[in-house]
């Protein structure tokens, strides 16, 4: 274990204290002066400055070249927690998040539920366009992760339901390890020691098992809303191993589309086929193979005429 993973990992125990408390001084008196009780927040926050500053993948000089892939959906969808617009998109390098995009459906003709700041508290999953929206393989590819036995809770888009997931769920989600935080979840081996990675997958809708090969554009789940999540989205990233815990992030390019920044909406024009296979604009041959699009493949960086956003 790292010096960098140590003080990560000593940093969320910090918040984990200062919350406690926070909340245990609500029914009793704590034995010690008030001030005292910041004193974990102060510690985790300097912390974690020290550890954004001296981070080199914050200097776009020092970072990999991306490895373009296909997009994993297919539709109209919006970008969150982008890459595009900060390193680490999600404020951490935990968990190979380092470059890690956020994505949900946003479909013509059909909104997304806007947060609520009182009522509803929480919705049914079915009310966001992005729930049992397919999730498509990004290149051939073998699969090395699968898991989807997690149930899909409700939405946390009111300002109670975000308090009670900061607070109460997110602190005992780390503390339960990451399989609580990514949900179900499937790992593909791209080859040239790139893995893909998409969590908070729909419970039950994986149709692939590890040691199965699969090829670009094959269905491999439903998009859901298991695990660290607020409402139904599919958190997308690439990393250097098939495992959470251990691996690095890898920067991604979308083929056709690039990268697109936080609040940006782009279309996937990727067809699924009943054979599980799909294309770029949708060409398929009677048995399967794309004949208009080269086969999508992985592992190696993204040219720079290849990087524009569509």
């Amino acid at each position: 274990m790292t010096i960098r993973t140590c003080a990560k990992l000593l940093a969320r125990a910090l918040w984990a204290v200062f919350i406690a408390q926070a909340i245990a001084g609500i029914f009793v008196d704590l034995p010690y002066n008030w001030w005292l009780g910041w004193l974990p927040m102060l510690a985790a926050v300097a912390i974690g400055a020290v550890l954004r500053g001296t981070d080199e993948r914050r200097d776009p000089a020092k970072r990999p070249d991306p490895v373009e892939v296909d997009p994993p959906v297919t539709g109209r969808w919006s970008a969150l927690n982008s890459p595009a617009d900060k390193v680490p998109s999600h404020g951490t390098d935990m968990l190979a998040q380092t470059y890690a995009i956020d994505i949900v459906a946003e479909p013509e003709g059909r909104s997304r539920p806007t947060f609520a700041w009182l009522w509803p508290v929480a919705r049914r999953n079915t009310d966001f366009p992005a729930f049992d929206a397919p999730l498509l393989a990004v290149a051939d590819a073998t699969v090395v992760r699968a898991e989807d036995h997690r149930r899909d809770h409700l939405s946390r888009n009111s300002l109670p339901a975000l308090l009670y997931f900061f607070l109460v769920e997110g602190l005992f989600r780390s503390i339960g390890g990451p399989g609580n935080i990514v949900g179900n979840h499937v790992v593909l081996d791209l080859g040239g020691g790139v893995y893909a990675a998409y969590a908070h997958v729909r419970r039950g809708s994986l149709t692939v098992r590890p040691g199965d090969r699969v090829t670009a554009g094959r269905p491999l789940g439903r998009c859901g809303n298991s695990g660290n999540s607020t409402e139904p989205h599919l958190h997308f990233q690439l990393m250097d191993g098939p495992d959470v815990r251990t691996a690095k992030g890898l920067p991604f390019t979308w083929r056709g589309i690039g990268v697109p920044a936080g609040g940006e909406t782009f279309t996937a024009d990727r067809q699924v086929t009943t054979d599980g296979r799909a294309s770029a604009d949708g060409q398929v041959s009677a048995d399967g193979q794309i004949t208009t699009a080269p086969p999508a493949t992985a592992g190696r960086p993204a040219t720079a005429d290849r990087q524009a956003r569509a």
